[in-house]
């Protein structure tokens, strides 16, 4: 069938329609690696009720801003979803997204301009993700589009070269008979000037400790950069059981404003180019008495904000990073090791409950609350608790338009505007999309 496609969707999909019916307009289809405007032949792939899903089998009218992808993988790796078309018109598809979100969603219309800090295209990453096949052949890759069948791949155009090196090596590795069965992900992590390399493996319950060891040290000899690998059993009930540590079990990772511990295991920005802007944007201008740090990773905002705060509360749920967390703050800010809405009901319960509560209490309304969610957003809790927490400025990091969106309802309700808009590229090339809103009451 001939299909015209009306525009882009968070996710990377174009969004045409099928032909009207009596009973309306026609039912949205989704299809992937097309831009807006364009006319493509297309097969459908799925129906449900609502949508469809379709392939596109030609470009029939192709955009004017449509390229030729740089990646020999691209649209059959499920990594990347934007090579088809140029740098500067994917950040502005990513803006439309983002308003149309903030409008649908937050029946919000901005009133000030989203401020755009772009990336080098190519070669950001500084955390790689690959899966491991041993079976019946040796193979690294990523997941096929839409599917959990590995598609082998040798190089990342858009993982750092040092990465790009690591990949490198496990491929001779592997070739040489020495990777070792029940590995089934290997994670790489480049510290700030790609010198050095933090390695993740993560293994079935079965694999065996003295082999995953062994290959650990041959990779460990063959690869200088590498600083150390830590092998993790499969996750259970999101916990990792350790398994193997060779080297160093963490990575020192400079910024301007300060240098964090990284541990294998906790969480860290990705993009090695914008770093620096994303811990400005959320820091300048701002202090005060005291400030609050909610989802605070290995405190990347809390450790930057504490040179300007007398006080610093951080919450981090994962051990991992509140053990970096830890480690990385001075002397006066505080890293609470819990989940954020478990923490927040305790605020709340604080006068109710009187003594005895578990975590430590605020002793002041903060200056400033930075929030850095999950995509899952902040949830109806913690939305709910920011909304009457009357601090008089909030920063919301968002991973997620769609979660930032539901989140900003109460929060607009209860008298919040939005300040400022800023859209920092993490991840080109993919439709995922940090944003940073400053709002003040």
């Amino acid at each position: 069938m001939l299909l015209t496609i009306e525009k882009l969707i968070y996710g990377g999909d174009g969004l045409a329609r099928l032909p009207a019916d009596d009973h309306g307009r026609g039912k949205a289809v989704f299809v992937p690696f097309v831009l807006a405007n364009e006319k493509i032949e297309a097969t459908l792939t799925e129906q449900k009720a609502s949508f469809a899903r379709a392939h596109a089998t030609a470009i029939v009218e192709p955009s004017p801003w449509r390229v030729a992808p740089p990646c020999p993988y691209f649209a059959r790796c499920g990594g990347c979803h934007y090579q088809h078309t140029g740098y500067e018109h994917q950040l502005e598809i990513k803006k439309e997204i983002l308003r149309e979100n903030l409008r649908r969603i937050a029946k919000l219309e901005l009133h000030c301009e989203i401020q755009t800090h772009p990336s080098p295209p190519w070669n950001y990453r500084n955390r790689s993700r690959l899966q491991i096949r041993t079976r019946p052949d040796f193979a690294i890759g990523y997941f096929k589009f839409a599917s959990h069948e590995l598609l082998p791949v040798e190089q990342c155009p858009i993982s750092s070269p040092l990465i790009n090196r690591g990949i490198a090596a496990l491929w001779h590795s592997g070739k040489a008979g020495q990777a070792v069965e029940g590995v089934r992900e290997i994670e790489f992590f480049a510290n700030d000037d790609d010198s050095r390399l933090l390695v993740e493996l993560v293994c079935d319950p079965e694999a065996r400790r003295a082999a995953v060891r062994a290959w650990a040290e041959e990779l460990c000899a063959a690869m200088p950069e590498i600083a150390g690998i830590a092998a993790f059993r499969e996750p259970k009930k999101g916990v990792q059981e350790p398994l193997v540590t060779v080297g160093a079990p963490e990575l020192a990772y400079r910024i301007n404003a300060a240098t964090y511990r990284v541990s294998a295991g906790s969480f860290f920005q990705t993009n090695r180019f914008l770093t620096d802007e994303l811990v400005k944007i959320v820091t300048t201008g701002r202090s005060g008495e005291l400030a609050l740090d909610l989802y605070a990773g290995v405190g990347l905002f809390s450790t930057a904000l504490a040179g300007v705060f007398r006080h610093i509360v951080c919450v981090e749920s994962s051990q991992t990073a509140a053990g970096d967390l830890a480690y990385n703050l001075p002397v006066n800010g505080k890293a609470v090791h819990a989940a954020v809405e478990r923490y927040v009901t305790e605020l709340e319960d604080k006068g109710r409950a009187g003594q005895g509560a578990i975590l430590p209490q605020l002793h002041h309304k903060p200056d400033l609350v930075v929030v850095d969610p999950p995509r899952s957003g902040l949830g109806e809790r913690v939305a709910r608790w920011l909304a009457d927490s009357e601090a008089p400025r909030v920063t919301y990091v968002s991973c997620d338009p769609a979660t930032l969106a539901r989140d900003l309802l109460p929060m607009l309700a209860s008298g919040y505007r939005v300040e400022e808009v800023h859209l920092v590229d993490l991840f080109p090339q993919t439709y995922h999309l940090e944003s940073v809103l400053q709002l003040v009451r």
